[in-house]
């Protein structure tokens, strides 16, 4: 009786697989459901959920949501928390919004030309930001107080400063150059030279990749799952440049995430400020021991977190034209189920920028599609809660069988 056997590079190819399929099953179970989810808003508005404007729409809708959960993921890495994001965007909006309407405006700055003011202006959403998260950071990393109670109090005081700014008013922040950071397209030309750009930066790196874990004899998988996986992850590329050129174009708001996102995730995985994060929040004490700079860390990943809210509320104040007693409301709490949705652990020391994007992703289709299908706002939280804890339990299963 005779028995076949696997060849080397079969057995090879079948184990590495599997574990590719074991090491990635919650970021496939995640692009799975948003799957699902589409086709289901798809189906209950006769297509008109996946049409090219409402995609377009769809996207730019995430961007302020994702800028803040970019940031949020290193927070919660570290075994901390920040509460205070929401409301510290919406500051950064009101006082955007402020510099246009009433300072540039005046006297002193008439004759200005718009492209000095629209500078100026993110110039000074960035710093307000920055401070916070260098006055916020430091309290939390060398006076010890909780972050939680730091950016609760953060929360109140921003929320109290927006009042005092705006007098119970809105405020116009509609200057035409301005308004395009975040209402703005490229050139659907340019948005194709992107796209190749891309697809080629995929290729470039999955080969230089390969050459760098074969020099440092690390085991390779089979080249075939890599080009499966580049070549899906360009399809990608493809298909949304292709989708959204149906419409305007590429959104602006959506290359200024998809930049930011990969800066920080480079950061997050490349450098020492990201290992040191995850490794704090997988064992605080044994990361001392090692020598890590605790409070210098989580005071640079706050500081991070403040930079991230500047950009998120110059953004939020182009993205509305206006800057509101209600900026930021709830935003926090979007960002924090974004991560945790997108596999961040509530324990710290794991989670990634790509799963967080895919959390935004998830929250922004469906609030779109419920908001289409006229369904209550009321029912609209109470849907998004429960997929957030069945979200969690999905997460905690999964660490169990591990």
């Amino acid at each position: 009786m005779s028995t076949i056997t696997a060849s080397p590079s079969e057995r090879q190819e079948g184990f590495s697989l599997n574990k590719l399929i074991r090491a990635n099953i919650q970021t496939y179970a995640l692009i799975g459901a948003m799957v699902i989810i589409w086709v289901f808003f798809s189906w209950q508005t006769k297509g008109a959920y996946l049409g090219a404007q409402n995609f377009s729409n769809l996207f730019r809708q995430m961007t302020i949501t994702a800028l803040l959960s970019v940031g949020m993921v290193l927070v919660i890495v570290t075994g901390n928390i920040d509460l205070s994001v929401g409301k510290l965007a919406g500051f950064v909006s009101v006082v955007v919004a402020y510099l246009q309407a009433r300072v540039w405006t005046s006297a002193t700055f008439a004759g200005m030309p718009e492209a000095v003011t629209t500078i100026l202006a993110i110039l000074a959403g960035l710093a307000v930001g920055t401070l916070a998260g260098v006055i916020q950071g430091y309290i939390i990393a060398y006076f010890r107080v909780p972050a939680f109670i730091v950016t609760l109090a953060g929360l109140w005081i921003f929320n109290g400063l927006i009042l005092i700014v705006t007098e119970g008013k809105t405020i116009p922040a509609n200057q035409p150059l301005f308004s395009q950071i975040s209402q703005g397209y490229l050139p659907k030309e340019v948005g194709w030279i992107l796209a190749a750009i891309v697809v080629a930066a995929l290729f470039f790196t999955m080969f230089t990749g390969r050459q760098k874990k074969q020099r440092y004899g690390f085991e390779l998988p089979p080249i075939a799952l890599d080009l499966v996986k580049t070549i899906v992850l360009s399809l990608v590329v493809v298909g949304y440049v292709a989708m959204v050129n149906q419409y305007n174009g590429v959104q602006l708001p959506v290359l200024l995430l998809a930049i930011v996102a990969l800066i920080v995730s480079y950061m997050s995985t490349n450098t020492r400020f990201g290992r040191y994060a995850y490794a704090i929040g997988g064992n605080r004490e044994a990361a001392r021991l090692s020598g890590v700079s605790i409070r210098k860390n989580i005071f640079s990943v706050f500081v991070l977190m403040g930079f991230l809210c500047g950009v998120s509320g110059t953004a939020l104040a182009s993205y509305v034209g206006y800057g509101t007693t209600a900026a930021g409301a709830g935003y926090e709490l979007d960002a924090i189920a974004a991560c945790i949705l997108g596999g961040t652990s509530t324990l710290g020391g794991e989670g990634t920028i790509f799963g967080a994007m895919v959390g935004a992703l998830i929250m922004a289709s469906l609030t779109n599609g419920l908001q289409m299908m006229n369904v209550q706002p009321a029912w609209q939280y109470l849907l998004k809660g429960l997929v957030l804890v069945v979200a969690v339990y999905a997460d905690v299963q999964l660490k169990k069988n591990r």
